[in-house]
């Protein structure tokens, strides 16, 4: 099982997901480990959603000034 899923970026997170997926399609997987896999996948997934919701947020904070300039609040994590 992948460990420390928080320290992933999306895309080694992503990239992971999908051999998760593929192995499972593939089918050549024992029960036991499909379900190790399976489980993996739903903390990758979980990551991912994680990651894409922070990023939503950070683009909505994007604002533009009376000046009509774009600027960025920041964003406390």
């Amino acid at each position: 099982m992948t460990k420390n899923v928080g320290k992933l970026s999306f895309e080694d997170a992503m990239k992971r997901l999908e051999e998760i997926i593929k192995n499972l399609e593939n089918g050549n997987v024992a029960l036991e480990s499909a379900i190790e896999l399976y489980e993996e996948g739903i903390i990758l997934q979980e990551h991912c959603e994680s990651r894409l919701n922070s990023a939503k947020l950070k683009i909505e904070k994007i604002v533009k000034n009376s000046d009509g300039i774009v600027t960025t609040e920041k964003i406390k994590e």
